[in-house]
């Protein structure tokens, strides 16, 4: 018997409900969530969100990787072109305390899994989570300075604490900088 069957019988109870019906692509709250895969840390539980409301990027360490930055510049440029004249939403970078990406610091571990999964160890070294007020700041600043993204959207940076339960915010919504362009005489200079 699958380990998903206790899962699949809540889905039908889900499909019966009809919940799925009638829903928008363009969501309900015009924020853009980035958090981790901790099953402890589920947005849908301490934030509330339902379906149909934000779009949600799970993954280890709820880190901002190149892959979340062209996910977010996809869905800004989906949501461009459907609504032309507006601000766009507000990504959430939301970190936690006691991030299993932690282990990631110990060089022995971080070693070892790069061994065994062909991981590049230094970028693996760059993923632990261990003062998620330091890597939610790095990670918004990250994504603030990517020049795919649109600066329509906003960012904000915040901590979800495991013990509390309650989510501070340790970075307040600011807007990407659009990308400065050098100027003729400037390109010139650089091309000798």
């Amino acid at each position: 018997m699958s380990n998903l069957r206790p899962l699949l019988d809540r889905n039908r109870t889900f499909a019966a409900s009809g919940a799925h019906t009638g829903l928008e692509i363009m969501p309900r709250q015009p924020v853009f969530l980035v958090t981790c895969l901790d099953p402890r840390v589920d947005p849908a539980e301490f934030l509330g969100v339902e379906l149909g409301d934000a779009p949600v990027i799970r993954n280890a360490g709820g880190r901002v990787t190149e892959e979340v930055i062209n996910d977010i510049a996809f869905i800004s440029y989906l949501a461009r072109m459907m609504i032309p004249d507006g601000p766009l939403f507000e990504v959430a970078v939301i970190h936690h305390t006691g991030c299993a990406t932690g282990f990631l610091a110990d060089a022995g571990f971080r070693s070892d899994f790069a061994a065994r999964t062909g991981l590049d160890e230094a970028e693996l070294a760059a993923k632990p989570v261990i003062d998620p007020e330091v890597t939610v700041r790095a990670d918004v600043q990250r994504l603030l300075s990517s020049p795919k993204v649109q600066p329509q959207i906003s960012v904000s940076g915040h901590v979800y604490d495991l013990d509390t339960g309650l989510v501070t915010t340790v970075v307040d919504p600011a807007q990407p900088q659009p990308a400065q362009r050098p100027s003729a005489g400037e390109r010139l200079k650089a091309d000798f």
